[in-house]
């Protein structure tokens, strides 16, 4: 019986594609992990211009400035399940321009801010890591 008429792979085929494989990954992760964090950079943009105007909606209803974030449950929806994401988002530094940062805080919070709320000299806004809205992006 004559086996040489085998159907079958070659050696140099199963290389031959294990090497394209490799090249299409190597350029293909990094931007993956790039466009995750661009990704949680922009949730944590929205989710902060939310809050942010949550809280404004709150200071002209009530009177009153927000302490904590529960106070906004009638002005954001399922507030208590909002959270920033895990891992990293793009932080601009002292001159604007992005860099990595590794987020740390589990929940959004209230900061006190410089600027004029109902006539008082602070404000609060909404931020992670304390850092505001406009802090984070590329």
């Amino acid at each position: 019986m004559d086996k040489s008429k085998e159907a079958g792979f070659s050696l140099l085929g199963v290389l031959i594609a294990v090497m394209i494989i490799g090249v299409v990954a190597t350029i293909a992760v990094p931007k993956f992990n790039s466009m995750i964090v661009l990704a949680n950079t922009s949730k944590i943009q929205a989710d902060l211009s939310t809050l942010d105007a949550a809280v404004a909606v709150y200071e002209a209803q009530e009177g009153k400035v927000p302490t904590e974030i529960s106070e906004l449950k009638d002005y954001v929806n399922d507030i208590d399940k909002l959270r920033p994401p895990t891992g990293d988002c793009f932080l601009k530094d002292e001159n604007g321009k992005a860099v990595k940062h590794t987020i740390k805080d589990t929940a959004y919070k209230l900061v006190v801010t410089q600027g004029i709320s109902l006539g008082a000299v602070s404000a609060r806004r909404a931020a992670c890591d304390n850092h505001l809205s406009g802090d984070f992006g590329k």
